[in-house]
C-alpha cells in the first residue's frame, strides 16, 4: 500500500485534493503545558511540507490562538500551496456566552479572528467544532454558505456530531442550494472504533471524507504506556506531554492494554513501530481520507510518516481486527447478521454494485 504525502487524495464529494496524513498544529505552541516551541514547531511545518504534505488543521482555540499565529507565521510563503483547516465553537473568551457555540455570532467572529492570526483573506476548510445542542442546523448551514458566497471560506465540514444530526444538515444543504457538508472529523483509531456503527457509514453515503483525529488514541498506541500507569501516582506525574490528559481520559484500560500488545507484536514482525502501525490500519479503513497526525518532536512526525509505507498480511489486519472489534449494537448487528438477510433475501443471492 506504500503512499507518500503527495499520493493526494479528494476530500470527500469535492475537488479538493489533500495529502493521506494531516499536519494537526494542537502541539503549536505549549500554552497547555506540553507542546513545542516556535523553532521546534517550525521544524515540524518545514519536514511535512517537504515530504509533499499539503494538508494543516487546526482551530481557534488550540493552544490559546499560538497555533494559528504561528501557522500564520510559518504559510507567509506558500499559502497557495496548503491547505489550512481550522474550526469553531470552542469558547474564546471566559464568561462571554456568545464567544463560543454554534450560532452565526460565534461563526462570524470566530472566522475574522482566525484570518487575522492566519494572515490569509480565505480559510480552506471550516469546521463547526463542537455540537452546542441549542443552534438551529438552518442558522448554522446559512451562515456557513453565507462565508463560502463571501469568499472567506472555500469549503465547510463538521466535528464531535452525532450521526443524525449531520444527515440532516447534509439534507438540508442539498434541499436549499446551501454549500454542502465535505468533511467529518471524529476521534477514530485501533482503540476507538464506534464510528463504524453510524458515523463513518453515513459519512461514506452522503460524500463526506472522514478526517480522524487522536489517529494513536492519546499516545496509547505507540506502546510508550505501560499498566503501571494505571495506579493513581503515576497518573499524577506531569512529565510536560499529554500524559496526564490522557491517563485523566480513562484511556488506559486493560482492554486497551490488549490491543496495543497485538500492535507490538505486528510491529515486531514487520521491522516497524507501533504507531506506524496504528496509523497504517486506520489509512486501510476505505472511508478514511486523512487522519491527523499530531507530533512534538520531528522525529515522532518522522516515525508517523512511515505509516505510510507500511504494508500487513491478511492475517496480521484479522489479528489487530479481533483484538479491537467492538458490537456495533441495535440495528446494525441483526442487519449484518445471517438472521437479517435471510427476512429479506430468504436463500436468494443479491449483489449489490454501487
Amino acid at each position: 500500500m506504500s503512499l507518500t504525502l503527495d499520493s493526494y487524495r479528494l476530500l470527500g464529494r469535492s475537488g479538493l485534493r489533500v495529502s493521506p496524513l494531516a499536519l494537526g498544529a494542537a502541539t503549536f505552541g505549549t500554552e497547555w503545558g506540553w507542546g513545542a516551541e516556535q523553532d521546534e514547531a517550525r521544524k515540524l511545518f518545514d519536514l511535512y511540507v517537504e515530504r509533499g504534505g499539503n494538508f494543516i488543521d487546526t482551530a481557534t482555540t488550540y493552544t490559546d490562538g499560538s497555533s494559528e499565529r504561528l501557522l500564520g507565521e510559518f504559510t507567509r510563503d506558500n499559502r497557495e500551496s496548503l491547505v489550512l483547516a481550522t474550526k469553531y465553537t470552542t469558547l474564546r473568551r471566559p464568561g462571554d456566552p456568545n464567544s463560543g457555540g454554534s450560532h452565526r455570532k460565534s461563526m462570524f467572529a470566530s472566522v475574522e479572528a482566525s484570518l487575522r492570526r492566519l494572515r490569509t483573506d480565505y480559510i480552506d476548510l471550516l469546521y463547526l467544532h463542537v455540537w452546542d445542542f441549542t443552534t438551529p442546523v438552518e442558522e448554522i448551514l446559512r451562515g456557513m454558505d453565507d462565508l463560502v458566497r463571501q469568499g472567506k471560506v472555500l469549503y465547510v465540514a463538521i466535528s464531535n456530531a452525532p450521526a443524525w444530526q449531520v444527515s440532516r444538515m447534509q439534507a438540508i444543504a442539498d434541499l436549499r442550494g446551501w454549500s454542502p457538508l465535505v468533511a467529518l472529523q471524529i476521534e477514530y483509531s485501533l482503540i476507538e472504533r464506534t464510528g463504524e456503527r453510524d458515523l463513518i457509514p453515513m459519512a461514506r453515503e452522503l460524500g463526506l471524507g472522514v478526517l480522524p483525529y487522536s489517529p494513536l488514541a492519546g499516545g496509547v498506541l505507540t506502546g510508550k504506556y505501560g499498566r503501571d500507569d494505571l495506579t493513581a501516582a503515576n497518573a499524577a506525574v506531569d512529565d510536560g506531554t499529554r500524559r496526564r490528559v490522557t491517563v485523566a481520559g480513562g484511556a488506559l484500560t486493560e482492554r486497551n492494554f490488549a490491543v496495543v500488545d497485538v500492535v507490538k507484536e505486528v510491529a515486531a514482525e514487520l521491522g516497524r513501530t507501533p504507531a506506524q502501525v496504528g496509523l497504517a490500519w486506520t489509512l486501510r479503513n476505505p472511508g478514511v481520507t486523512a487522519p491527523v497526525i499530531g507530533a512534538r518532536t520531528p522525529a515522532q512526525l518522522e516515525d508517523n510518516l512511515g505509516a505510510l509505507e507500511v504494508d500487513f498480511t491478511a492475517a496480521q489486519l484479522a489479528r489487530l481486527d479481533e483484538v479491537s472489534a467492538l458490537t456495533l449494537g441495535i440495528p446494525h448487528d441483526l442487519l449484518a447478521g445471517d438472521f437479517g438477510r435471510t427476512l429479506t433475501r430468504g436463500d436468494m443471492s443479491i449483489e449489490a454494485r454501487r
